[in-house]
């Protein structure tokens, strides 16, 4: 047990000098990380300016009788993307009155 206590214990506090093979295999594995590790892992879809969005505008926030460009102009403000493109806008009918529109913005 002293065997495997002594090695995790060199490994957490990297007692291992400069030219020992422990310091080269480390030095590997960064690269491997640094090189082979998707893009994707480290990506933010919220702020990815290629990712649609889809929100769901009340109609509280816009008037019943809105065009589509102010619909688009007021969904653009809410996600802040004032250059985004609106690619589709949904009413939404519940009950036979309209509640809400679904704008996707890219």
């Amino acid at each position: 047990m002293g065997f495997v206590s002594n090695i995790t214990r060199k490994i957490a506090f990297w007692n291992y000098p400069r030219t020992s093979w422990q310091w080269d295999v480390l030095c590997v594995l960064i690269l491997v990380f640094i090189f082979l590790t998707p893009k994707s892992w480290f990506a933010n879809p919220t702020y990815d300016p290629h990712t649609t969005v889809t929100l769901s505008l009340p109609v509280e926030l816009v008037s019943p009788q809105a065009d589509n460009a102010e619909i688009g102009r007021r969904a653009k403000e809410l996600v802040n993307r004032p250059n985004g493109e609106v690619i589709g806008i949904k009413p939404v009918v519940e009950g036979g009155k309209l509640t809400q529109y679904k704008v996707d913005i890219r």
